[in-house]
């Protein structure tokens, strides 16, 4: 997280992490479809010969929170007026791309990890998430200390993990579990919005950031929301969680 006070700006940085092919350009090429011009970035993309992504995306999404109110007395309220800004970035997923992975993780707030729900795909996604917890233990950041959530991506297509598999995965683990068609959107604003909500929660509780901004943390999602353009219920998209813990890293969660 970076809080540039002349700017009068907080910037928290999100990344899409997984093996390749498992759909992380596709989640956010969707949620950059999805928002208004008005509050999205350009989406940059680089890629290889064979069109698959070799450095990263980003899609900065900012967000406004309400002007500076004026009390009687003549004090503008100082918490208020700032903005906020979501950087998203996604990884290159092939093997020999591991440094750069590394770069790009370098001060993330939140990862979503996008596994591939193919069976064939099982050993590529065990070795990706591997490759995660190298890459933070190597930057110094505890896994379990991160706010991570895990997306079943490719959920349409024939011979997938079966649901109860996935029910049992994300009854075991920590990490929130959603499940997604990247490809037609569906699943795309549940994990993104639940990243967001476990890595609010976190740097909320450490810094105060509701606070700092002027925003309570109940009106944050919804906020967010209407800034893309989108009409959503927030607890509809929050409740698409399948198993883990969406408040885990909240005042008092052990």
């Amino acid at each position: 997280m970076q809080i540039n006070f002349g700017a009068r700006e907080v910037t928290i940085k999100l990344v899409y992490y997984g093996p390749a092919l498992s759909g992380k350009t596709t989640n956010l090429k969707a949620l950059h479809q999805m928002s208004t011009d008005a509050s999205r970035g350009r989406l940059m993309t680089l890629e290889t010969r064979d069109d698959r992504t070799l450095f990263f995306d980003m899609l900065p999404l900012v967000f406004r929170a309400e002007e500076p109110q004026s009390h009687k007395d003549g004090r503008v309220s100082p918490a208020s007026g700032m903005s906020l800004r979501v950087k998203i970035f996604t990884v290159p997923g092939q093997v020999l791309h591991s440094a750069t992975r590394r770069l790009v993780l370098q001060g993330a707030d939140g990862v979503a990890f996008i596994a591939d729900s193919q069976l064939s795909e099982t050993q590529h996604n065990a070795a990706s998430f591997l490759d995660l917890r190298q890459n933070l233990t190597e930057l110094g950041i505890k896994t379990k200390e991160l706010p991570i959530v895990i997306q079943f991506n490719k959920r349409d297509l024939p011979n997938v993990r079966p649901e109860a598999d996935i029910l049992a995965l994300a009854s075991r683990g920590r990490e929130p579990v959603f499940t997604a068609s990247a490809v037609s959107g569906m699943g795309v604003l549940e994990s993104f919005f639940g990243l967001f909500h476990l890595t609010w929660t976190k740097l909320d509780a450490e810094h105060n950031l509701g606070r700092m901004i002027g925003i309570t943390s109940d009106g944050l999602l919804p906020m967010i929301a209407k800034q893309l353009g989108l009409q959503v219920d927030i607890p509809s998209l929050l409740a698409a969680c399948v198993g883990g813990s969406l408040d885990r890293h909240s005042k008092g969660a052990k």
